[in-house]
C-alpha cells in the first residue's frame, strides 16, 4: 500500500487460492508422511477428528460452514452472551468452592479467598461439608451485602436456606440485597444418591423456596440445575447439556404448577456445567447451552428478559489427575479461560490438588490467581464473545446444540428426567459413553499428560488431608480419566513398598542409535505409564542374556527399526526368554514376520494405538505384582 494508492489492500498482491489447491498440497504432505494415498476430499477427511456425540472436526472451515446467525449479546438466542454487556464491565464472578466440615477452618479459607480476588462463595453444607448450624461461624466477618453466597446443601436445602436467610437478617443486610443461590436441586440429588423416595417432598419444598425468593429476595435464586453429576459419570458434552435441559424443564413444570409465572420460574434457576481442557468444546458447550435454554424458554412462553440462562462453570474433576498433579494447573488454566471465553457468568477453578484431598493454602492461592491473571492481566473479559464469528466455533456450537437437543428429546420421551433416572435409562446411556471413552484412554488415543504420556516415576507423592466423602453412593458413579492407570500405578507402589523397588522392564536396544531411539522412547513412555521402571541397554544376540540378568528386570521389550528386527529380533528374543524373561514384547507392528517372531519367543507387540492398559496389566501379572 502506498500514499498514492491507499485503497489497495495487501491481499491484492497474492493470487486467490481455492479449496482444491489446498487439498492437493495436503495430498502431497500425507503421501510423503506415509499416512494415506487419498486424494481430494478424502485427503482432507484424513485430517479430521471424531469427537463424541457423532461430531466430526474438520481441519478447515470456511464461510461455507457458517451457521445460523448467533444474534447479539444479551438478546435471544443468547449464544453470544446472556447480558448485553457480557462480562466486559466487571468481569465474571470468581467463585471458589469450600468443603471443610469445620466451620472455623472454613471461615479462614473463606476470608482468605475474599481478601485475594474471589467475589462469591460456593459452600458445601450438610453431609460432606459445613454443618447447617455452623454457617454463621463459617461466614463470620463476611460482608454479605457484597459477596454472593451459593449453597450446595444436598438434602437439607430447606434447613440451610432458613439458616442463611436468618443470617442475612441478623447481620442487617436487607433481603433485597441478598444474592447467590440456595442450592435446591432434588433431581441432582436423585442422580447422586439414587434415592427417589423423598423426591416429591423435595420438589414441593424447592417450589416453596422459589416462591419466597421471588417475593423477598430478587437477587437470590432458589434452585441449581447441576449438570456435574452427568459429566462426572462419564457423559459426553451433549449428554450433559441434554440432561441439564431435562432437569430445567422439570423444575419449570414444578414451579409453574405451584403458581409462579414462567418468567419468575426461569429466574429461579442457575445452571452448573463442567469446563474441561478441551478449549473449543467448552466454549461451544456454554454458547450452545444458552441457545438451547432460550429455545425452551421461548416455547414455554417466557419473555426475552427472563430467557437468558445463568451459568456457573466449574473446572472438570474428571480431567484432574492424582499423579503429577502439578499438570492440573495447566488443565484448569485452559478450562478457566474457556469458561470465560464461552461467556459463563461465574467460574470456579478447582485447586490442582483437589483430587488428592483438601487443598492446601498454596493450591487455593494458585486457583484464585489463575482467574486473576485471566481477568486482570490477560483482559479476557473485556471482549464480549471473543470466539464469536469463528466459522469453527459457530459450526461446533450448532452441531453440539443439535446433538444435545436430540438427547433432551430422548429423555422427555422416556418420561422426563426423574423417570430417566429411576429407570436406569440415563445411567445406562452414560455408562456406554464412558465405556467407549475408556477404550480411547486405554489405547492412549486420548492422552493424559503425566499419566499415560510422559509419566515421572521419580515424582515424590503429593499427600493431602483427606476430604469429606462426597455426597453419593447409590446413584450415578464418579469417574476420572486416570482411573485405569491409577490402578496400575497403585500396584507398582505396593510392589515398591513390599520389595524396595519397582517392577522393571529391560529395553533391549538393537542396532545403531538411530535405529532404536524412537522405539526405545516409545516403550519407556508406555511401560512407565504402568509404574514399570525401564532399564535400557544396547545389545545383540550374544550380549542380551547377560545384560538382561544384570538389569534385574522381570520382562523385556525389543526396540529397533523394522530392518534391524529382520536381522536380529528372533535371535535376541530367544536369548532373552532363555535368560528368564517372563514376557518378551516387541515395539512396533510385526507385519509379515509375526509368526517368526512369536516362534522365537515374542509374546506381544506394542505400538501406537495398542491397548496400553491391557499390556501393562499383563506385564504386572507375569511379574506377580499384586
Amino acid at each position: 500500500m502506498t500514499a498514492e494508492s491507499p485503497e489497495l489492500p495487501l491481499a491484492a498482491a497474492f493470487p486467490d487460492v481455492d479449496r482444491e489447491q489446498w487439498q492437493r498440497l495436503v495430498e502431497g504432505v500425507l503421501r510423503k508422511s506415509g499416512v494415506t494415498e487419498a486424494a481430494g476430499a478424502a485427503a482432507e477427511d484424513a485430517l479430521a477428528t471424531d469427537l463424541q456425540d457423532g461430531i466430526r472436526i474438520r481441519p478447515l472451515y470456511t464461510a461455507e460452514d457458517a451457521s445460523a446467525a448467533a444474534g447479539h449479546p444479551g438478546f435471544p438466542p443468547f449464544v453470544r452472551a446472556g447480558r448485553p454487556e457480557g462480562t466486559a464491565v466487571a468481569g465474571w464472578d470468581v467463585r471458589q468452592r469450600h468443603a471443610y466440615t469445620d466451620p472455623e477452618r472454613a471461615n479462614e479459607s473463606v476470608l482468605a479467598d475474599l481478601e485475594n480476588g474471589v467475589t462469591s462463595l460456593w459452600l458445601i453444607v450438610g453431609d460432606g461439608g459445613i454443618p447447617v448450624a455452623g454457617l454463621p461461624q463459617a461466614l463470620n466477618g463476611v460482608y454479605l451485602d457484597l459477596a454472593a453466597v451459593v449453597l450446595d446443601p444436598g438434602a437439607d436445602f430447606t434447613g440451610a436456606a432458613e439458616e442463611l436467610l436468618r443470617l442475612y437478617e441478623a447481620s442487617g443486610v436487607p433481603l433485597s440485597e441478598a444474592s447467590g443461590n440456595l442450592g435446591a436441586d432434588p433431581l441432582g440429588l436423585l442422580a447422586r444418591t439414587g434415592d427417589d423416595g423423598p423426591l416429591r417432598v423435595q420438589l414441593a419444598a424447592a417450589a416453596r423456596l422459589a416462591e419466597r425468593c421471588t417475593a423477598d429476595t430478587p437477587k437470590l435464586r432458589a434452585l441449581a440445575v447441576d449438570a456435574l453429576p452427568y459429566h462426572e459419570a462419564g457423559g459426553s458434552t451433549a449428554e450433559e447439556l441434554g440432561a441439564s435441559l431435562a432437569t430445567g424443564v422439570a423444575y419449570l413444570r414444578e414451579l409453574t404448577a405451584a403458581g409462579l409465572g414462567i418468567d419468575d420460574a426461569c429466574r429461579q434457576l442457575e445452571f452448573r456445567y463442567a469446563a474441561t481442557a478441551d478449549q473449543f468444546l467448552t466454549i461451544a458447550k456454554l454458547r450452545a447451552a444458552r441457545r438451547l435454554w432460550a429455545r425452551v424458554a421461548e416455547v414455554c412462553g417466557a419473555s426475552p428478559d427472563a430467557a437468558a440462562q445463568r451459568q456457573h462453570a466449574v473446572t472438570s474433576t474428571v480431567m484432574m489427575t492424582r499423579r503429577d498433579p502439578w499438570v492440573n494447573m495447566l488443565r484448569t488454566t485452559v478450562a478457566g479461560l474457556s469458561a470465560g471465553v464461552g461467556g459463563a457468568d461465574a467460574v470456579t477453578v478447582l485447586p490442582f490438588d483437589a483430587a488428592l484431598g483438601l487443598p492446601d493454602a498454596f493450591a487455593r492461592r494458585i486457583a484464585r490467581n489463575t482467574q486473576s491473571v485471566l481477568l486482570e492481566e490477560s483482559h479476557l473479559s473485556k471482549v464480549i464473545d471473543p470466539a464469536g464469528g469463528s466459522w469453527y466455533v459457530e459450526r461446533l456450537t450448532d452441531e453440539l446444540a443439535q446433538a444435545a437437543w436430540a438427547f433432551f428429546q430422548e429423555i422427555e420421551a422416556a418420561g422426563g428426567q426423574a423417570a430417566a433416572l429411576r429407570s436406569g435409562m440415563l445411567a445406562e446411556r452414560l455408562a456406554g459413553t464412558w465405556e467407549r471413552r475408556s477404550r480411547e484412554l486405554a489405547h492412549r488415543r486420548e492422552p493424559i499428560t503425566g499419566v499415560s504420556e510422559f509419566p515421572h516415576l521419580a515424582e515424590p507423592p503429593v499427600h493431602r488431608e483427606p476430604a469429606p466423602a462426597p455426597l453419593g453412593g447409590g446413584g450415578l458413579p464418579r469417574v476420572r480419566r486416570d482411573d485405569a492407570y491409577e490402578r496400575l500405578r497403585s500396584r507398582s507402589d505396593a510392589h515398591l513398598a513390599a520389595t524396595g523397588e519397582r517392577p522393571k522392564v529391560f529395553l533391549a536396544a538393537l542396532g545403531p542409535v538411530a535405529a532404536h531411539t524412537a522405539r526405545v522412547t516409545f516403550a519407556a513412555n508406555l511401560f512407565q505409564a504402568g509404574g514399570i521402571e525401564t532399564v535400557q541397554e544396547a545389545v545383540d544376540a550374544e550380549s542380551a542374556a547377560e545384560a538382561f540378568a544384570r538389569s534385574g528386570a522381570g520382562i523385556a521389550c525389543l526396540c529397533a527399526s523394522d530392518a534391524v528386527y529382520g536381522e536380529q529380533a528372533a535371535a535376541v528374543a530367544a536369548a532373552l526368554k532363555t535368560a528368564g524373561a517372563r514376557q518378551a514384547h516387541l515395539a512396533g507392528k510385526p507385519g509379515e514376520r509375526r509368526e517368526e517372531f512369536v516362534t522365537a519367543g515374542v509374546d506381544s507387540f506394542v505400538f501406537t494405538g495398542c491397548d496400553a492398559v491391557e499390556v501393562l496389566s499383563s506385564a504386572l501379572d507375569v511379574m506377580e505384582v499384586a
